[in-house]
């Protein structure tokens, strides 16, 4: 599906029936991976680009925007899973006004991007992800015979013979604590109604 013109997907109009949907009856919107990548399409026309391979492993980040209160308590570093053939480029996202970016990686690039007037938030890499989700992903490719590499910066001295190391999980129950605490529990309006509207977040 990742490798297919969002138009050829097959829920694409009933998917952007709900992106949509959203914008009028939910306070706040957290997109993961290609949810990201098509929410920033359908919304604001950013295209997503094919990469040469498939970017696969964890990769270090730093938060870009530091008045972000999405990334309160963040490290200088913080490390994110990535599972993807396909990326968003810099150059489209600063292109729309409505688009801030906040956190990103020199290899994984663009992480963390807010919608400040529709209070979506678009995030392209896996901080959800468990500890051998990466790992069932490439033994599962290993075994039906495709191309696929050693996830980066996962296993110990990048030997699959080895347990991974969790490097992520802290900064990823930071991040969705976040979110819930300053995006939607602390600012959700009492009177739905008032949601398209919405409430300024102090340091957003």
């Amino acid at each position: 599906m990742e490798h297919l013109p969002f138009e050829d997907v097959d829920y694409w109009d009933e998917l952007c029936q709900i992106m949509d949907w959203t914008k009028k009856h939910v306070h706040s919107t957290f997109h993961i991976c290609w949810g990201a990548q098509a929410g920033l399409y359908h919304h604001f026309g950013v295209p997503k680009q094919a990469l040469p391979a498939k970017l696969f492993g964890v990769y270090p980040h730093e938060v870009e925007y530091k008045r972000s209160i999405l990334f309160r308590g963040f490290d200088d570093t913080f490390f994110v899973p990535h599972s993807r053939h396909t990326t968003v480029k810099r150059a489209d996202i600063e292109a729309v006004p409505e688009l801030q970016i906040l956190a990103s990686s020199p290899q994984a690039g663009v992480y963390a991007v807010y919608a400040k007037k529709h209070k979506q938030i678009f995030i392209t890499g896996h901080s959800e992800y468990d500890a051998d989700t990466l790992e069932q992903e490439y033994k599962r490719d290993v075994a039906a015979g495709k191309p696929i590499a050693v996830p980066e910066n996962y296993y110990p001295n990048d030997d699959p013979a080895k347990s991974p190391l969790v490097t992520w999980r802290a900064h990823a129950n930071l991040l969705f604590c976040n979110w819930l605490n300053y995006f939607v529990y602390q600012t959700t309006p009492y009177d739905l109604s008032m949601i398209p509207e919405g409430v300024q977040t102090e340091g957003e």
